[in-house]
């Protein structure tokens, strides 16, 4: 009981010099929680959303996913025969079924051949209106939809593009265009987490969406009272034997849910891992906290010893604090967590994905696993501080000589950070020499974790080292008021280097993803360079839309080309001659052209033989893993035809960036085999200006795929930019994300400097009084900050580098060779560092300077 009325006070007594680390709590709970609320909100809403539009036994083709989604490469949706239908009526249990068709690979354009599609990358759905969507949309304004010339929409989609009743659009598929005007509005009973959906009559559905009638996607079925799904789905799959797929509601939405689930945990995952970093970082800060802390009150420990406090007790009554903290902290996290979740479905809501806070989810985990991690972070990383405590003698602490320094501890710990560094560098070494990606990145993983972890511990080393180097150049010319600056750096290098290491730690990951970020962006374009031989390249802007055949004429009849490429991809079957057969293949089928367009390495023969009649080429790592030479017979089974029997003519290197690990053959060649019904549409086409034509061919294409706005044309400098612009995405997502670590170490320095300035309270009166103007002082704070935070970032930006020019050497064997520095980036993250360490010290320099001179003189 004595520990605990001891540990209140002193936790109540230095409350503020506590907050920051309770805010490093705060912040990493906050994110955690935030995380579990907002992906489980998701999974709320989408449950609801799939429970209530499934009905309770589905039937759709074996073709289709288990989503019921388009997965076609022929752009139209898998189908079963309308006669299925009455069949379904026919078999016990059924109350009522009733056909659809619906599909996801479309393009919806208003008038003025803008998309309707959503932002959010949620999906566009066209289908016929029926009676189960009857169930979950009402209608607000206007009417169903009756006959071709009419179309109705869903509310948020008609908000967000301001479309009325009357407004005419088109719905681009596979079979064409076709025209339609809004004649109602209809809005969800259920939240509508942003996806874009049209309806049609049924017939002008399986016409736009199919090209012929008498055929649905989908057999609605509503059981009779008392029939139980799984007892609908045994009576209708009896009647129709294992012709067709038959689904329960609950099957229908598992698969729904598995699909947003493997979404939603990438995400989840990856969050949680950037709060795993700023935990990481928050314990340095919380060590630092606690170290400070004990060093301050050495008397009062050393007094607590000499009337009878024994080691366990000091330890333990500083443990007790730490807990204190961890909770107080923690429980404002898990509170601030529900508010990040909802600023997430905020933000999700002005991206598109509309978030009812009605579905906010709060399960008990969520808080429990909040205040569990909180509260054992916060102790784990104050135990060493507390076992220092405990290791103060009484009349070493009434000399008030502070926390002895344990130079045997010292040497040990320098050595111990040396073995982890030089076992780090080996593993990099180890990994930028692999022969093997896979084998090199479990050397590369255990190099950055050696590494990391031998800079924390060797931190006191080099911090004795750096700072010194850095003082010569940063600090020697403020003259007297540098010096001090940084002797009072150098004063604690374990100190030093444990707050700026925990500023090393963010760094490192952005220096490292830059360097790697901009070395893939340079070898993709080195690539380019070297093997795109055409000049424009037409594809989809989402990986479903397809060029159908309606706009290849537009490009084959755009002026200025002379030479159109068509590509297209069938999934096939192989059987190599060694009797193995090697499933879920892809065979690119182009026209001979293709040659012309790509300029493929070969390790054996000519790549323009593999587009001769029933010819193909393989790619080298297919050929040595099943014995396949020039001149072998493949069997090709394709997925959506008859099994042709192709030589092979040409042998790709796998040493490519661009189609690495194709398997060509003409399109010729496939349409022998293939229904044309079933042949693929064209996921891309290539188009060659005549010489000195090509801005003028760039300006025609354009305007002739104008009315298929979710066709992108390319030059080789656009492709290049898109390039560029996606990982750009991806590394600033990646930093958004990181900054919450990099926040952390900023109040981490804020601490360290606060904390140092109430440490070094009588020896600033003493500088006052000899007189050290306010003006100086400052200046003196500021400058240590400075110096603390570049000492940071020089570690984390070499390290970083050296992480990320190892990881492009694996990079390289997937034919990514160019490595690249991206200076700017390096520059300007240290120049913010500077920044960061000169903000992080305002605060703490202004207390010091209103000092009042002779208290701090008199101070204890």
């Amino acid at each position: 009981m004595t520990v605990l009325k001891t540990s209140m006070r002193n936790f109540v007594a230095h409350k503020g010099r506590m907050a920051l680390s309770a805010v490093a709590v705060l912040l990493s709970v906050a994110f955690v929680c935030g995380t579990l609320v907002f992906t489980d909100t998701m999974n709320t809403t989408f449950d609801k959303l799939f429970q209530a539009t499934s009905s309770d036994v589905t039937v759709s083709a074996k073709g289709s996913s288990d989503t019921g989604q388009t997965t076609s490469r022929t752009g139209k949706p898998p189908v079963v025969p309308a006669a299925v239908l009455g069949e379904v009526r026919t078999a016990d249990g059924v109350r009522s079924a009733e056909g659809t068709v619906f599909s996801t690979a479309v393009t919806v354009v208003d008038a003025d051949k803008d998309k309707l599609s959503p932002s959010s990358g949620a999906p566009t759905i066209v289908g016929s209106w029926n009676g189960n969507d009857a169930r979950t949309m009402e209608i607000t304004s206007g009417k169903a939809p009756q006959g071709s010339g009419q179309v109705m929409v869903d509310a948020d989609t008609a908000d967000k593009h301001g479309l009325k009743l009357g407004d005419e659009i088109g719905v681009i598929t596979a079979v064409g265009t076709h025209h339609a005007r809004v004649s109602g509005i209809a809005a969800f009973k259920v939240t509508n987490p942003g996806a874009a959906i049209f309806y049609l009559d049924t017939r002008t559905a399986q016409q736009t969406l199919v090209g012929r009638t008498g055929v649905y996607t989908n057999i609605n079925v509503t059981a009779a009272d008392g029939v139980s799904d799984a007892r609908l789905k045994k009576s209708v799959t009896a009647a129709l034997g294992q012709r067709y797929k038959v689904q329960t509601a609950k099957e229908v939405a598992d698969a729904n849910q598995k699909d947003v689930q493997s979404f939603l945990n990438v995400m989840k995952y990856a969050m949680l891992g950037f709060a795993g970093i700023a935990f990481l970082v928050g314990i340095f800060l919380i060590i630092n906290t606690f170290s400070m802390l004990v060093a301050q009150r050495t008397r009062e420990i050393g007094l607590m010893r000499a009337i009878g406090s024994s080691r366990k007790q000091v330890n333990r009554s500083v443990l007790v604090e730490a807990l204190l903290l961890g909770v107080l902290g923690s429980v404002l996290g898990v509170g601030a967590g529900v508010g990040i979740a909802i600023g997430l479905m905020k933000l999700m809501g002005r991206m598109g994905m509309k978030l009812s806070t009605d579905d906010l989810t709060v399960a008990w985990t969520t808080p429990a696993a909040g205040l569990l991690l909180g509260v054992i972070v916060t102790v784990l990383a104050a135990y060493l501080p507390a076992r220092r405590a405990g290791k103060v003698s009484p009349m070493a602490a009434l000399r008030d000589a502070g926390a002895p320094a344990d130079a045997r501890a010292g040497a040990v710990r320098a050595v111990l950070g040396l073995l982890l560094t030089a076992a780090g560098g080996w593993s990099l070494y180890v990994a930028a020499t692999a022969d093997q990606a896979k084998t090199g990145s479990g050397w590369l993983g255990a190099g950055v974790v050696l590494t990391l972890i031998g800079f924390v511990v060797i931190g006191p080393l080099l911090a004795a080292g750096v700072v010194r180097v850095l003082a010569a150049v940063m600090l020697r010319i403020f003259g007297p008021v540098g010096r001090m600056a940084e002797r009072n750096a150098l004063r604690n290098p374990r100190r030093t280097g444990a707050t700026g290491a925990a500023l090393m730690i963010g760094l490192a990951l952005v220096a490292c993803l830059s360097v790697v970020g901009s070395s893939m962006v340079a070898s993709a374009t080195d690539q380019l360079d070297k093997t795109v031989g055409t000049d424009f390249i037409i594809q989809g802007d989402q990986e479903y839309k397809m060029v159908n055949p309606q706009m290849v004429k537009k490009i084959k009849d755009t002026p200025g080309l002379v030479r159109v490429t068509e590509y297209k991809s069938l999934d096939a079957s192989l059987t190599t001659p060694d009797g193995r057969v090697s499933r879920n293949e892809t065979i690119n089928a182009a026209d001979p052209t293709y040659v012309q367009d790509l300029r493929t390495k070969t390790v054996a023969g000519d790549l323009a033989d593999a587009y001769r009649p029933d010819s193909m080429s393989v790619f080298e790592g297919f050929a040595k893993k099943h014995g396949v030479t020039l001149g072998s017979t493949v069997a090709v089974d394709f997925a959506d035809g008859r099994t042709a029997k192709l030589t092979v003519r040409a042998i790709t290197s796998d040493d490519v960036v661009v189609d690495k690990g194709a398997m060509y053959a003409s399109i010729a060649t496939a349409a022998r085999y293939v229904p044309a019904e079933r042949m693929p549409l064209d996921q891309l086409v290539f188009a060659t200006a005549a010489d000195g034509r090509e801005a003028a061919a760039y300006q025609a294409l354009k305007s002739a795929l104008r009315d298929d706005p979710a066709l992108t044309v390319r030059d080789q400098t656009d492709y290049k930019k898109a390039l560029e612009d996606q990982i750009g995405q991806l590394l600033n997502m990646i930093y958004g994300l990181l900054a919450l670590a990099i926040i952390v170490a900023v109040l981490g320095v804020v601490n360290t400097l606060a904390l140092s300035v109430v440490e070094r309270t009588r020896e600033i009166g003493l500088m006052r009084a000899i007189g050290l103007s306010r003006r100086q002082l400052r200046r003196m704070i500021r400058l240590e900050s400075v110096v603390i935070a570049v000492f940071g970032a020089l570690l984390g930006l070499g390290l970083g580098m050296g992480w990320g020019a190892t990881a492009q050497k694996l990079l390289a064997l997937e034919g990514l060779h160019v490595l690249e520095i991206p200076w700017p980036t390096i520059t300007a993250v240290f120049a913010g560092s500077a920044f960061v360490g000169l903000f992080a010290a305002l605060v703490p320099a202004f207390r010091a300077g209103r000092m009042n001179v002779l208290n701090a003189i008199a101070a204890d």
